[in-house]
């Protein structure tokens, strides 16, 4: 008998009046909130313009939810198109099934219109938002407790979760709360690169590179102990290979782009400041004091040209007066006059 173990919800859905109100849907919205405030906290402190960030979001988001809806419908087709089933429920997003892996290459793409709309590196910004990306996930995981899926193994451990519903083969008992594991994981995550990224000053995407390199590091052992339905390959689970791929790429990335491009980039946004970040004060110079500075060094520069041009033009006058004078008869100075 278990002595401790976390309880799932009896329901994944509220209802305030007619309107429900679905925990997983719930945990996603949060997640981007929180995505979008620190990317923004990044942004600016690179020297970007406050709000950027979110303007690209209204891009990247519905992409991504795309993109992560299409990986698990196709992955998982089975769910959806074979016989007994409505395909009609692949379009249900609130209800679950959302791959990692299509929402962050799909939602690459929205970013990247997004970014080449107003003129901006994607690389800087997939730097700024990958820590928010990170939370974003950790909390967006909570959506599957609601929902009573994708747990582990069965385990009598202290934090184990227990599964109540029966429904779509799930057998109630207490399992590895790998929801949870990989909540904790991308905590992790985004502390490790926000570290990296002070320690280090990565740019030129980078930051964003360790980021998928450990979240796939973390995903590889999580996804081991899952048993939910899965395609398998040479014995392991298709997420298991994806995980595996995707960190060598990233490894490589970071490895490759370190020696092509070191150091970081200057300036990340047009009109914004010019990025250097006070360590001391902790604030970032305005475009504002930058464009005044420009102004000034140029009034200046106005003006030490008029006044050379005018000395020019004094000079050839006196020079032409002394010609015409020069034709008459020389005059003796008054002194050699009363000498």
């Amino acid at each position: 008998m278990e002595l401790a173990y976390i309880p799932s919800p009896s329901r994944g859905v509220l209802y305030l009046g007619p309107v429900p109100l679905r925990g997983y849907a719930f945990c996603i919205i949060i997640g981007v909130f929180v995505a979008v405030w620190l990317g923004n906290k990044r942004w600016v402190a690179r020297g970007g313009r406050a709000g950027t960030v979110a303007d690209i979001a209204v891009w990247a988001v519905p992409f991504g939810l795309i993109g992560g809806r299409l990986y698990h419908v196709i992955t998982d087709y089975e769910l959806y198109f074979s016989e007994g089933r409505d395909w009609v429920d692949a379009f249900k997003v609130w209800e679950g099934g959302l791959g990692i892996w299509g929402a962050i290459a799909l939602g690459a793409v929205g970013a990247w219109i997004g970014c080449r709309r107003r003129g901006i590196p994607l690389p800087a910004y997939a730097d700024a938002v990958a820590p928010g990306i990170a939370l974003a996930q950790a909390i967006g995981r909570w959506g599957n407790w609601f929902n009573q899926e994708l747990y582990g193994k069965p385990t009598d451990l202290p934090w184990a979760v227990e599964i109540t519903s029966s429904t779509d083969g799930r057998l109630p008992g207490t399992y590895h709360p790998t929801f949870l594991y990989e909540s904790l994981w991308c905590i992790g995550v985004a502390l490790l690169v926000i570290w990296a990224d002070r320690r280090f000053k990565l740019g030129h995407g980078r930051a964003f590179a360790l980021y998928v390199a450990a979240y796939c590091a973390g995903r590889f052992w999580i996804e081991y102990m899952r048993v939910d339905e899965a395609h398998h390959i040479l014995g392991l689970r298709l997420n298991n290979w994806t995980a595996l791929f995707v960190f060598v790429l990233a490894v490589i990335y970071i490895v490759l782009s370190a020696r092509k491009r070191p150091g970081r980039e200057e300036i990340v946004e047009p009109g914004g400041s010019d990025g250097d970040w006070d360590e001391g004060t902790g604030a970032a110079a305005s475009a504002e004091d930058t464009d005044s500075d420009a102004e000034s060094e140029s009034a200046s520069g106005e003006a030490k040209a008029k006044a050379e041009a005018k000395a020019e033009g004094d000079a050839e006058e006196k020079k032409d007066a002394d010609a015409s004078g020069g034709g008459g008869e020389k005059k003796e100075p008054e002194s050699a006059k009363k000498s």
